[in-house]
Protein backbone atom coordinates (compact mmCIF):
# COMPACT_ATOMS: atom_id res chain seq x y z
CA UNK A 1 0.00 0.00 0.00
CA UNK A 2 1.12 3.43 -1.15
CA UNK A 3 0.28 6.37 1.32
CA UNK A 4 -0.42 9.65 -0.16
CA UNK A 5 -1.09 12.74 1.44
CA UNK A 6 -3.48 14.89 -0.70
CA UNK A 7 -2.81 19.12 0.01
CA UNK A 8 -5.04 21.21 -2.11
CA UNK A 9 -3.70 24.29 -0.60
CA UNK A 10 -4.99 27.56 -2.14
CA UNK A 11 -7.01 29.20 -5.13
CA UNK A 12 -7.12 27.15 -8.41
CA UNK A 13 -4.95 24.39 -6.13
CA UNK A 14 -8.24 23.74 -4.57
CA UNK A 15 -10.23 23.02 -7.90
CA UNK A 16 -7.44 21.09 -9.80
CA UNK A 17 -6.88 18.89 -7.06
CA UNK A 18 -9.90 17.77 -6.88
CA UNK A 19 -9.91 16.67 -10.46
CA UNK A 20 -6.47 15.13 -10.05
CA UNK A 21 -7.61 13.50 -7.04
CA UNK A 22 -10.47 11.80 -9.30
CA UNK A 23 -7.94 11.05 -11.70
CA UNK A 24 -5.97 8.68 -9.44
CA UNK A 25 -9.21 6.98 -8.32
CA UNK A 26 -10.02 5.80 -11.77
CA UNK A 27 -6.36 4.70 -12.15
CA UNK A 28 -6.39 2.84 -9.32
CA UNK A 29 -9.81 0.77 -10.67
CA UNK A 30 -8.38 0.53 -14.16
CA UNK A 31 -4.68 -0.54 -12.89
CA UNK A 32 -5.82 -2.13 -9.53
CA UNK A 33 -3.34 0.40 -7.53
CA UNK A 34 -3.38 -0.08 -4.18
CA UNK A 35 -3.47 3.75 -3.05
CA UNK A 36 -4.84 5.18 0.53
CA UNK A 37 -5.45 9.15 -0.34
CA UNK A 38 -5.14 11.26 2.92
CA UNK A 39 -6.67 14.96 2.49
CA UNK A 40 -4.96 17.96 4.53
CA UNK A 41 -6.55 21.05 4.99
CA UNK A 42 -3.26 23.45 5.42
CA UNK A 43 -4.06 26.41 3.56
CA UNK A 44 -3.63 30.01 3.76
CA UNK A 45 -7.28 29.85 4.88
CA UNK A 46 -6.56 27.66 7.67
CA UNK A 47 -3.47 29.91 8.69
CA UNK A 48 -5.44 32.97 8.82
CA UNK A 49 -8.18 31.11 11.56
CA UNK A 50 -5.46 29.21 13.79
CA UNK A 51 -1.85 31.26 12.92
CA UNK A 52 -0.59 27.86 12.10
CA UNK A 53 0.96 27.06 8.37
CA UNK A 54 1.94 23.78 9.30
CA UNK A 55 0.81 21.82 12.56
CA UNK A 56 3.67 20.92 14.81
CA UNK A 57 4.95 17.27 13.87
CA UNK A 58 3.21 17.84 10.38
CA UNK A 59 7.51 17.06 8.58
CA UNK A 60 8.02 13.55 10.53
CA UNK A 61 4.59 12.75 10.00
CA UNK A 62 5.09 13.10 6.23
CA UNK A 63 8.02 11.41 6.60
CA UNK A 64 7.97 8.68 8.23
CA UNK A 65 4.07 7.69 6.68
CA UNK A 66 4.21 8.52 3.46
CA UNK A 67 5.21 7.65 0.56
CA UNK A 68 4.43 10.75 -1.54
CA UNK A 69 2.28 14.25 -1.32
CA UNK A 70 0.15 15.65 -4.31
CA UNK A 71 -0.34 19.28 -4.25
CA UNK A 72 -2.34 21.50 -5.71
CA UNK A 73 -1.01 25.47 -5.09
CA UNK A 74 0.02 27.95 -2.02
CA UNK A 75 -0.32 31.76 -2.27
CA UNK A 76 -2.26 33.93 -1.01
CA UNK A 77 -1.62 37.85 -0.93
CA UNK A 78 -2.96 37.87 2.63
CA UNK A 79 -0.45 35.34 3.76
CA UNK A 80 3.55 35.79 4.10
CA UNK A 81 5.49 34.15 0.89
CA UNK A 82 6.24 30.39 1.50
CA UNK A 83 4.29 29.81 4.66
CA UNK A 84 3.60 26.04 3.64
CA UNK A 85 5.10 25.39 0.65
CA UNK A 86 9.00 26.56 1.81
CA UNK A 87 8.26 24.85 4.90
CA UNK A 88 8.05 21.31 2.89
CA UNK A 89 10.90 21.90 0.32
CA UNK A 90 13.37 22.76 3.23
CA UNK A 91 11.84 20.77 5.81
CA UNK A 92 12.05 17.74 3.80
CA UNK A 93 14.92 18.86 2.22
CA UNK A 94 13.51 17.98 -1.57
CA UNK A 95 16.73 19.46 -3.20
CA UNK A 96 15.69 18.32 -7.05
CA UNK A 97 13.19 20.18 -9.00
CA UNK A 98 12.22 17.79 -11.43
CA UNK A 99 10.41 19.26 -14.81
CA UNK A 100 9.79 17.56 -17.96
CA UNK A 101 9.13 19.75 -20.74
CA UNK A 102 7.11 17.42 -22.94
CA UNK A 103 5.19 18.31 -25.82
CA UNK A 104 1.94 16.42 -26.26
CA UNK A 105 0.35 17.57 -29.59
CA UNK A 106 1.83 20.11 -32.30
CA UNK A 107 -0.99 21.98 -31.52
CA UNK A 108 0.23 23.81 -28.31
CA UNK A 109 2.98 25.42 -28.92
CA UNK A 110 4.23 28.63 -30.27
CA UNK A 111 6.80 27.64 -31.84
CA UNK A 112 6.49 27.52 -35.90
CA UNK A 113 7.13 23.75 -37.27
CA UNK A 114 8.03 21.72 -33.89
CA UNK A 115 6.95 18.53 -33.46
CA UNK A 116 5.93 16.58 -29.88
CA UNK A 117 10.20 15.22 -31.08
CA UNK A 118 11.55 18.69 -31.28
CA UNK A 119 10.16 19.69 -27.21
CA UNK A 120 11.14 16.52 -25.01
CA UNK A 121 13.57 16.84 -22.80
CA UNK A 122 13.87 17.42 -18.45
CA UNK A 123 15.02 20.39 -16.18
CA UNK A 124 16.43 19.33 -13.25
CA UNK A 125 16.49 22.91 -10.68
CA UNK A 126 18.44 23.08 -7.67
CA UNK A 127 15.57 23.71 -4.81
CA UNK A 128 17.02 24.45 -1.51
CA UNK A 129 20.52 26.77 -2.42
CA UNK A 130 21.04 29.68 -4.46
CA UNK A 131 19.35 33.01 -4.21
CA UNK A 132 16.29 31.67 -2.62
CA UNK A 133 17.06 30.98 1.09
CA UNK A 134 16.17 34.72 2.17
CA UNK A 135 19.61 35.44 3.34
CA UNK A 136 20.59 39.01 3.34
CA UNK A 137 19.02 42.27 4.88
CA UNK A 138 18.25 45.96 4.20
CA UNK A 139 20.10 48.90 5.76
CA UNK A 140 18.93 52.22 5.65
CA UNK A 141 15.38 50.99 4.38
CA UNK A 142 12.62 53.82 2.82
CA UNK A 143 16.05 56.12 2.88
CA UNK A 144 18.30 57.60 -0.20
CA UNK A 145 21.26 55.43 1.35
CA UNK A 146 19.02 52.55 1.43
CA UNK A 147 21.24 49.04 0.95
CA UNK A 148 19.60 46.05 0.03
CA UNK A 149 21.98 42.81 -0.10
CA UNK A 150 20.62 39.14 -1.60
CA UNK A 151 22.84 36.19 -0.86
CA UNK A 152 23.44 33.47 -3.40
CA UNK A 153 24.38 30.58 -1.37
CA UNK A 154 26.01 27.66 -2.97
CA UNK A 155 27.55 24.45 -1.05
CA UNK A 156 29.80 21.83 -2.45
CA UNK A 157 27.33 18.99 -1.18
CA UNK A 158 23.84 20.82 -2.60
CA UNK A 159 25.33 21.74 -6.21
CA UNK A 160 26.86 18.19 -5.98
CA UNK A 161 24.15 16.14 -5.65
CA UNK A 162 21.69 18.15 -8.09
CA UNK A 163 24.07 17.49 -10.57
CA UNK A 164 24.58 13.77 -9.91
CA UNK A 165 20.65 13.42 -9.76
CA UNK A 166 20.46 14.87 -13.29
CA UNK A 167 23.61 12.27 -14.27
CA UNK A 168 21.61 9.45 -12.84
CA UNK A 169 18.62 10.31 -14.69
CA UNK A 170 20.49 10.53 -17.83
CA UNK A 171 21.98 7.31 -16.97
CA UNK A 172 18.72 5.62 -16.23
CA UNK A 173 16.75 6.90 -19.50
CA UNK A 174 19.40 6.31 -22.01
CA UNK A 175 19.91 9.98 -22.56
CA UNK A 176 23.23 11.21 -24.04
CA UNK A 177 23.67 14.47 -22.89
CA UNK A 178 24.00 16.33 -19.91
CA UNK A 179 23.71 20.26 -20.12
CA UNK A 180 24.27 22.77 -17.40
CA UNK A 181 23.41 26.05 -16.98
CA UNK A 182 25.22 28.74 -15.44
CA UNK A 183 26.74 32.12 -15.71
CA UNK A 184 30.28 31.69 -14.30
CA UNK A 185 31.72 34.62 -16.59
CA UNK A 186 30.40 36.87 -14.54
CA UNK A 187 29.15 35.07 -10.87
CA UNK A 188 33.03 34.38 -10.78
CA UNK A 189 32.79 32.79 -7.31
CA UNK A 190 29.33 30.79 -6.58
CA UNK A 191 29.55 29.35 -10.47
CA UNK A 192 32.83 28.53 -10.40
CA UNK A 193 31.73 26.15 -7.62
CA UNK A 194 29.45 24.74 -10.37
CA UNK A 195 31.74 24.35 -13.47
CA UNK A 196 34.47 22.50 -11.23
CA UNK A 197 31.95 20.29 -9.11
CA UNK A 198 30.23 19.87 -12.85
CA UNK A 199 33.77 18.65 -14.47
CA UNK A 200 33.93 16.57 -11.30
CA UNK A 201 30.72 14.91 -11.18
CA UNK A 202 30.98 14.36 -15.15
CA UNK A 203 33.91 12.26 -15.15
CA UNK A 204 31.91 9.63 -13.43
CA UNK A 205 29.97 9.40 -16.08
CA UNK A 206 32.10 8.63 -19.08
CA UNK A 207 29.62 7.46 -21.41
CA UNK A 208 27.13 10.52 -21.34
CA UNK A 209 28.59 13.85 -22.78
CA UNK A 210 28.95 16.79 -20.35
CA UNK A 211 27.94 20.42 -22.28
CA UNK A 212 27.89 23.58 -20.77
CA UNK A 213 26.30 26.75 -21.39
CA UNK A 214 25.78 30.34 -20.18
CA UNK A 215 21.83 30.63 -18.98
CA UNK A 216 20.76 33.36 -21.30
CA UNK A 217 22.41 31.39 -24.56
CA UNK A 218 20.81 28.50 -23.56
CA UNK A 219 17.68 30.67 -23.00
CA UNK A 220 17.92 31.86 -26.71
CA UNK A 221 19.08 28.05 -27.89
CA UNK A 222 16.10 26.41 -26.12
CA UNK A 223 13.76 28.51 -28.07
CA UNK A 224 15.30 28.71 -31.32
CA UNK A 225 16.47 24.78 -31.04
CA UNK A 226 14.74 22.82 -28.29
CA UNK A 227 16.09 19.30 -30.05
CA UNK A 228 19.50 20.00 -29.03
CA UNK A 229 18.58 19.03 -25.38
CA UNK A 230 17.91 16.39 -22.85
CA UNK A 231 18.92 16.88 -19.78
CA UNK A 232 19.23 20.22 -18.02
CA UNK A 233 20.72 21.29 -14.66
CA UNK A 234 21.13 24.37 -13.15
CA UNK A 235 20.37 26.53 -10.31
CA UNK A 236 17.71 27.83 -8.17
CA UNK A 237 16.91 31.24 -9.82
CA UNK A 238 18.02 30.15 -13.26
CA UNK A 239 16.09 26.90 -13.27
CA UNK A 240 12.88 28.62 -12.22
CA UNK A 241 13.06 31.02 -15.11
CA UNK A 242 14.07 28.89 -17.84
CA UNK A 243 11.54 25.98 -16.29
CA UNK A 244 8.67 28.15 -17.42
CA UNK A 245 10.11 29.18 -20.63
CA UNK A 246 9.82 25.67 -21.20
CA UNK A 247 6.17 25.62 -20.13
CA UNK A 248 5.49 27.72 -22.56
CA UNK A 249 7.13 25.60 -25.57
CA UNK A 250 4.95 22.71 -24.34
CA UNK A 251 1.72 24.73 -23.94
CA UNK A 252 1.64 27.21 -20.76
CA UNK A 253 1.71 26.85 -17.59
CA UNK A 254 -1.91 25.02 -17.61
CA UNK A 255 -0.24 21.94 -18.73
CA UNK A 256 3.23 21.96 -16.85
CA UNK A 257 3.55 19.20 -13.99
CA UNK A 258 6.92 19.28 -11.59
CA UNK A 259 8.31 16.84 -8.80
CA UNK A 260 9.83 18.68 -5.37
CA UNK A 261 11.98 15.05 -4.71
CA UNK A 262 14.16 14.15 -2.36
CA UNK A 263 15.22 10.67 -4.26
CA UNK A 264 13.71 7.77 -2.35
CA UNK A 265 12.74 9.64 0.27
CA UNK A 266 8.80 11.03 0.81
CA UNK A 267 8.20 13.96 -2.04
CA UNK A 268 6.09 16.40 -3.27
CA UNK A 269 4.21 16.37 -6.72
CA UNK A 270 2.18 19.63 -7.87
CA UNK A 271 1.40 21.61 -11.00
CA UNK A 272 3.47 24.76 -11.36
CA UNK A 273 0.76 27.66 -12.11
CA UNK A 274 -0.11 29.12 -8.48
CA UNK A 275 -3.08 29.88 -7.01
CA UNK A 276 -4.14 32.06 -9.33
CA UNK A 277 -7.20 33.69 -6.25
CA UNK A 278 -9.21 35.48 -9.05
CA UNK A 279 -9.93 32.07 -10.94
CA UNK A 280 -10.80 30.33 -7.69
CA UNK A 281 -14.21 28.11 -7.54
CA UNK A 282 -15.15 29.42 -11.25
CA UNK A 283 -15.01 26.02 -12.69
CA UNK A 284 -12.53 27.21 -15.38
CA UNK A 285 -8.83 26.14 -14.12
CA UNK A 286 -7.02 23.49 -16.33
CA UNK A 287 -6.59 20.67 -14.81
CA UNK A 288 -3.97 18.97 -16.83
CA UNK A 289 -1.30 20.64 -14.87
CA UNK A 290 -2.13 18.83 -11.54
CA UNK A 291 -3.23 15.53 -13.30
CA UNK A 292 0.13 14.72 -15.12
CA UNK A 293 1.99 15.79 -11.51
CA UNK A 294 -0.25 12.85 -10.47
CA UNK A 295 0.82 10.36 -13.25
CA UNK A 296 4.85 12.20 -11.95
CA UNK A 297 3.75 11.09 -8.37
CA UNK A 298 2.31 7.26 -9.20
CA UNK A 299 5.77 7.12 -11.41
CA UNK A 300 7.65 7.74 -8.22
CA UNK A 301 5.89 5.00 -5.89
CA UNK A 302 6.37 2.85 -8.37
CA UNK A 303 3.40 2.72 -10.81
CA UNK A 304 4.82 3.73 -14.07
CA UNK A 305 2.41 1.88 -16.49
CA UNK A 306 -0.45 3.69 -14.64
CA UNK A 307 1.55 6.90 -15.12
CA UNK A 308 1.81 5.89 -18.67
CA UNK A 309 -2.03 5.59 -19.32
CA UNK A 310 -3.01 8.96 -17.64
CA UNK A 311 -0.63 10.89 -19.76
CA UNK A 312 -2.05 9.05 -23.01
CA UNK A 313 -5.39 9.51 -21.29
CA UNK A 314 -4.22 13.41 -21.40
CA UNK A 315 -2.91 13.62 -25.18
CA UNK A 316 -6.27 11.88 -25.54
CA UNK A 317 -8.67 14.77 -24.70
CA UNK A 318 -6.07 17.42 -26.49
CA UNK A 319 -6.35 15.70 -29.62
CA UNK A 320 -10.32 14.97 -29.52
CA UNK A 321 -10.14 18.97 -27.58
CA UNK A 322 -12.07 18.07 -24.72
CA UNK A 323 -9.79 20.38 -23.05
CA UNK A 324 -10.29 23.75 -20.91
CA UNK A 325 -10.73 26.91 -23.13
CA UNK A 326 -7.27 28.10 -22.53
CA UNK A 327 -5.89 24.97 -24.91
CA UNK A 328 -8.63 25.69 -27.40
CA UNK A 329 -11.60 23.50 -25.70
CA UNK A 330 -15.13 24.63 -24.43
CA UNK A 331 -15.02 22.28 -21.11
CA UNK A 332 -14.94 23.01 -17.63
CA UNK A 333 -12.85 21.83 -15.20
CA UNK A 334 -14.56 19.50 -13.53
CA UNK A 335 -15.70 18.11 -17.19
CA UNK A 336 -12.05 18.35 -18.44
CA UNK A 337 -11.31 16.32 -15.71
CA UNK A 338 -14.43 13.69 -16.10
CA UNK A 339 -12.69 13.11 -19.57
CA UNK A 340 -9.78 12.22 -18.68
CA UNK A 341 -11.04 10.00 -16.81
CA UNK A 342 -13.05 8.09 -19.50
CA UNK A 343 -10.00 8.18 -21.15
CA UNK A 344 -8.21 5.90 -18.89
CA UNK A 345 -9.01 2.75 -20.06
Amino acid sequence: MKHIAIIPGDGIGVDVTREAVKVLKRAQQVYGLELALTHFDWSAEKYLKEGIALPEGALDMLRNEYDAILAGAFGDPRVPVGKILFKLRFGLDLYVNFRPIKLLNETLTPLKNRTTKDINFVIFRENTEGMYINMGGIFKKDTPDEIAIQEDMNTRKGVERILIAAFEYAQKHGKNCVTMADKSNVLRFGHDLWQRTFRDVALRYPGIKADNEYVDALAMRMTLKPDQYEVIVTNNMFGDIITDLGAALQGGLGVAASGSIHPGKVSLFEPVHGSAPKYAGKNIANPIGAVLSAGMLLEYVGYGEAAQGIEKAVIQTIVTQQTTRDLGGSLSTTAAGDAICLALK
